[in-house]
C-alpha cells in the first residue's frame, strides 16, 4: 500500500472540506494542522486536528486568505505540506510558491500550470493549438467596443464578456446589441480589476441553453495521467452550481469516452499535475467546447468519488509526496449514479437570501448509500462571514431513478433547526418533470423561476405533481432495466499536549466529538 512521505499537513481552509481533508490524514497517518480564525474557534476542523493554528481575526482577507499569516502559521507548526481545499487561496499560484519558499510542499498542480490555466485567454489559446473545441471568440484581451464588434461580426449575437482572470460569474456581461457594447465593457472591466486585480476582458458567442459539464482529472509527476468520467452540473443559480450528478444523462457512453480523452489530452497540455477538473460548456452532444480548468479539489469531488471509487483526497496527496497513479484509465470504471446536492444556509422563500444562526438539533440522513460531507454539529453557530454552504449530501445508487427516490427519502429525514437552509428549494427541485427527466439547462432554475416560487409560497398538494413525480420516476426505472445507454495569536495549539488545563478538558472534549459524530 502507498503511504505518503509527509508528516505533517496543514490544511488551508475551513468548513467541511477542510473536515474531509483532515479525515484523510488521519487515515494515513499524518498528522494534521488546523487553521482557524476568530469566527471558526469552536469549528469542527478545530476539534478534529492534531494541531490548530488561530489566524487573529474574522473577515477572510485577515485569516484564510492572508498568506504572511499562513506563511507563519507553516514554519510554527513545522508543517511539511499544505492542503488548500478549495476556495480561498487554492488557485493562487503566489501562494503556492509562498508555501514552497517556507519549505513546505503544496498540495496541488505547480505554479506555472496554475498562472497558465488561470488566464482564461492563454488557456483558451492553448486549447485551440492542442486541437480541443473552444467557443469561437477573440483570442487576446478586448480593449474597444469597435474590436467587440468586429467579432460579433464573425459569431453574431449574443456575445458574452468575460474577466481573463475571473471565475465564479464575476466579471461577466451577456451583450445583445452593438449599443450595449461600450457600457457592457466598461462594467465588465470595472469588476474584473476589483475581483480579480486585472480588467482584461475576452468575448466568445454567448450559447443561450448549454449544459455543464466537467470532467474530472488527476496526473502525477511520472507523466500518468487519467480521468474518472463526468460530472453534469448544469443545475444552477447565478452561475452557482446546486446539484452535481454522474453519470450526465445528456451524453451516451461513446460520447463520455471521447470527452475524456479529450479532458486529459487538455490537461496533458498544460504539463498539469494532482487533481483537477476541465470544465465544457454543451450546446449539444456533437457541440461541446472547452471552457476553462479548475485547477484544485472540486466542492462536488465525492460525486466522481461514489461511481468510481477512487479517494481523489488521498489521491492528491500521494501524488504530492511523489507516488505515482495506482491504476491506469483501463481501471476506472463507472459503477452506478451519484448525485450531490448542496445544503446551503440560504433561505429560497426570501431570494436564496443567507441566513447564519446556531443549529440547536441537527439530523442528518443515514442508510446504504448515503453520504453526508458536513462540519456542522448540534449547537454549532454559522457565521456570517464565509460561504453560506454547511453540507453536501451525496447518494448513490444504480440508476438514475433511484438516486433521486433515494435523495427525496434522505431529504425527508434531514432536520437541521434554527436556520432555513436550500433544503426545501431540493425538495421541490425533485419534483420538477424536466429534472426527473434529466432534461435540464444552465437557465433552467431562472426559467422555472415562477414554478419555484409557487412551490415556496405555501404547503405543497399532495395531488398531480406528486403524481406526475412517481409517474416519470417509474417510467425511468423501467427504461433503466431495458437500455444500457446513457489558542493565542499566531501560536499553535496541540490538543494532545499533556498540561494541566488539556488534561482537565479531555473528557468534555470526548464528549463534544461524540456530538459530532453522525
Amino acid at each position: 500500500m502507498a503511504t505518503s512521505r509527509f508528516k505533517r499537513v496543514l490544511v488551508a481552509n475551513r468548513g467541511e472540506i477542510a473536515v474531509r481533508v483532515i479525515r484523510c490524514l488521519k487515515e494515513l497517518g499524518i498528522q494534521s494542522v488546523a487553521v482557524y480564525s476568530d469566527a471558526d474557534e469552536s469549528s469542527m476542523h478545530v476539534r478534529l486536528a492534531d494541531i490548530a493554528f488561530r489566524l487573529p481575526g474574522r473577515v477572510s482577507a485577515e485569516t484564510y486568505l492572508n498568506i504572511p499569516a499562513l506563511v507563519r502559521a507553516i514554519k510554527t507548526t513545522g508543517a511539511d505540506a499544505v492542503h488548500p481545499g478549495y476556495g480561498f487561496l487554492s488557485e493562487n499560484a503566489d501562494f503556492a510558491e509562498a508555501v514552497a519558499a517556507a519549505g513546505a510542499r503544496f498540495i496541488g498542480p505547480t505554479p506555472e500550470s496554475m498562472r497558465l490555466m488561470g488566464d482564461k485567454i492563454a488557456a483558451k489559446n492553448l486549447m485551440k493549438k492542442t486541437g480541443v473545441p473552444v467557443v469561437p471568440g477573440s483570442d487576446h484581451p478586448m480593449e474597444s467596443a469597435d474590436e467587440i464588434k468586429a467579432i460579433a461580426r464573425q459569431t453574431g449575437y449574443p456575445l458574452i464578456l468575460k474577466a481573463a482572470a475571473g471565475g465564479g460569474g464575476r466579471g461577466m456581461r451577456v451583450v445583445r446589441r452593438d449599443e450595449d457594447l461600450g457600457p457592457a465593457l466598461d462594467a465588465c472591466q470595472r469588476e474584473a480589476l476589483a475581483w480579480f486585480g486585472n480588467p482584461a476582458v475576452f468575448c466568445e458567442r454567448y450559447i443561450e441553453r448549454p449544459r455543464h459539464i466537467e470532467i474530472q482529472v488527476l496526473f502525477d509527476e511520472h507523466g500518468n495521467g487519467v480521468h474518472l468520467f463526468e460530472r453534469d452540473c448544469s443545475v444552477q443559480r447565478r452561475h452557482q452550481k446546486l446539484v452535481e450528478e454522474s453519470p450526465s444523462p445528456f451524453l451516451d457512453q461513446s460520447q463520455r469516452e471521447k470527452l475524456g480523452e479529450t479532458a486529459v489530452k487538455a490537461a496533458r497540455a498544460a504539463g498539469y499535475t494532482n487533481a483537477g477538473t476541465i470544465e465544457f460548456i454543451c450546446e449539444s452532444p456533437e457541440k461541446i467546447y472547452f471552457m476553462e480548468m479548475n485547477t484544485r479539489i472540486q466542492v462536488e469531488h465525492p460525486v466522481t468519488e461514489t461511481v468510481t471509487g477512487v479517494d481523489l483526497i488521498r489521491q492528491q496527496i500521494l501524488v504530492a509526496s511523489g507516488e505515482k497513479l495506482p491504476f491506469s484509465q483501463k481501471d476506472i470504471v463507472l459503477r452506478g449514479c451519484a448525485m450531490e446536492l448542496r445544503i446551503n444556509a440560504e433561505d429560497p422563500a426570501r431570494g436564496f437570501a443567507p441566513a447564519p444562526g446556531r443549529v440547536p438539533q441537527l439530523v442528518f440522513p443515514a442508510g446504504g448509500n448515503i453520504r453526508v460531507d458536513s462540519h456542522m454539529y448540534p449547537g454549532y453557530t454559522i457565521p456570517p462571514e464565509y460561504d453560506s454552504m454547511v453540507a453536501k449530501l451525496i447518494v448513490s445508487a444504480p440508476t438514475r431513478a433511484e438516486v433521486i427516490a433515494r435523495v427525496q427519502r434522505a431529504l425527508g429525514e434531514m432536520q437541521i433547526a434554527g436556520v432555513p437552509t436550500t433544503a426545501k428549494f431540493h425538495e421541490a427541485l425533485l419534483r420538477h418533470p424536466a429534472f426527473l427527466r434529466g432534461d435540464v439547462t444552465t437557465r433552467f432554475i431562472e426559467e422555472e423561476q415562477g414554478w419555484f416560487d409557487a412551490m415556496f409560497a405555501g404547503p405543497v398538494e399532495g395531488g398531480q405533481i406528486a403524481e406526475d413525480a412517481a409517474a416519470i420516476l417509474a417510467a425511468l426505472a423501467f427504461r433503466a432495466t431495458t437500455n444500457t445507454g446513457p489558542a493565542a495569536p499566531e501560536t499553535a495549539r496541540d490538543p494532545r499536549a499533556h498540561d494541566e488545563a488539556t488534561t482537565r478538558s479531555r473528557w468534555a472534549d470526548a464528549a463534544r466529538l461524540e456530538s459530532m459524530r453522525r
